[in-house]
């Protein structure tokens, strides 16, 4: 398609969006009485409008039932969480048995470490990249300590090349290889939340597989944006938030996945708890546990409803739309974006670069040459709802359910004006 940079082709875009209806269905914040242009879905997204009455369903039901709530709810507490395994498991290519969702991103690592990090003398070291989210290198060392061993010794970062903003596969590939035997777990972002680089799953699995290592993805950043097929991949564990493209609310409840292959085993290690026991005998509240057949069997506690409510409402826009329809508008949106910031690059002379590389989802990172917060300042205090990562980055992610390609056009106009006055 030949992109322009003009107003009248943005609104034809908009027209031609298949999805462009469901932009309706958000609340958007507003400054100076107008919609803002929403950026940040890859950090917190947008309140669908039919969220509200799903969470008035339930503090309705607690109002007039109290605890037969649990079993007597239009939909009952018990087994709420089982509702959002199906949309799920289409969105992360995965088995119905394979999700489940409790707690919250990091507490569920953690308790999949518990399953899946279990060093031995010879196999005990983890692979991740360098500078990974800080959450994941607080949890890996914090797990390497509990196990006695030494970060610095057991945790290898695959670093990018001098002067390139992104990890090359191969790179990845070579130093699992080197690590081989020693190596006990593969642990990556799917998507890299500094760059928006979307990692080869698929391919680093199986090499991670080949070598006798565990693998994990944090999937925080691709959960509900780009295409997975964890099963079909044999990944071996997965966790993600709710919160960004998903939808699901500040702070949200986290989604895991675990393989079939390790499902209905009662010797797996793992922290257990009662909602883990299974479903036919749990109330008999019998002393030994007897672990569920799927994912469930790694939750602890019973389900936060008021939690899950905001998550299953959002996932039935997911379920009405399909990952299929969501990439291709991704695609093209985030395309148009790219074609945007290198025009308004052309006619300022350059004083940005998108560090972004071809393998992405939603995200471009835009890096300031010369231009620094107070360019992003201008933008937030125009309406441009951007994301900042130091030292010198705007992180720009136009998620296809809600936002269009006029968004697009008027960020670059915004942005070009920015500069100049930065300039001036």
């Amino acid at each position: 398609m030949q992109f322009q940079n003009s107003l009248a082709f943005a609104q034809q875009l908009d027209e031609k969006d298949e999805l462009r209806n469901y932009r309706k269905e958000f609340h958007f914040p507003q400054i100076a009485g107008k919609d803002v242009i929403y950026f940040t879905g890859n950090s917190l997204g947008l309140q669908p409008k039919m969220t509200q009455s799903y969470i008035d369903e339930v503090m309705n039901d607690w109002k007039e039932l109290g605890v037969e709530g649990h079993f007597h709810a239009n939909k009952p507490w018990w087994d709420y969480h089982e509702r959002l395994a199906a949309p799920l498991a289409k969105i992360m290519g995965a088995q119905e048995e394979e999700i489940s969702v409790m707690n919250t991103l990091s507490v569920n690592l953690h308790l999949l470490m518990v399953s899946f990090f279990r060093p031995t003398k010879s196999r005990y070291k983890i692979l991740c990249e360098e500078k990974a989210f800080p959450s994941d290198q607080y949890l890996l060392q914090s797990q390497v300590r509990f196990h006695g061993l030494n970060p610095n010794e057991t945790i290898v970062e695959v670093k990018k090349r001098k002067g390139e903003h992104f990890w090359r596969t191969e790179d990845i590939l070579a130093k699992i290889e080197e690590l081989g035997d020693e190596l006990a777990l593969v642990f990556i972002g799917g998507v890299n939340y500094y760059n928006g680089q979307v990692f080869d799953m698929q391919t680093i699995t199986q090499a991670g597989k080949s070598v006798g290592a565990y693998v994990g993805w944090d999937l925080a950043h691709a959960a509900g944006n780009i295409a997975l097929k964890l099963h079909d991949w044999e990944v071996d564990f997965a966790a993600w938030c709710s919160y960004k493209y998903m939808n699901s609310g500040p702070g949200n409840a986290s989604g895991v996945f675990i393989h079939q292959k390790h499902l209905g085993q009662n010797d797996m290690p793992r922290f257990e708890g009662w909602w883990g026991t299974k479903k036919e005998t749990r109330f008999l509240m019998k002393p030994i546990f007897e672990p569920m057949d799927t994912a469930d069997a790694w939750q602890i506690s019973n389900p936060p409803v008021l939690a899950l409510a905001p998550y299953l409402a959002s996932l039935q826009l997911f379920e009405a739309v399909g990952m299929e329809a969501l990439i291709k508008k991704r695609n093209t949106i985030v395309a148009y974006l790219e074609f945007i910031l290198n025009e308004i690059a052309n006619e300022v002379s350059g004083t940005f670069e998108i560090i972004t590389p071809k393998d992405r989802g939603c995200q471009l990172s835009v890096f300031l040459h010369g231009q620094g917060r107070p360019l992003f300042d201008y933008l937030m205090k125009q309406g441009v709802i951007a994301d900042w990562r130091e030292p010198n980055v705007i992180r720009l992610a136009p998620a296809p359910f809600y936002c269009s390609y006029e968004d697009m056009f008027r960020f670059g106009q915004l942005l070009k004006e920015g500069i100049l006055a930065q300039i001036d």
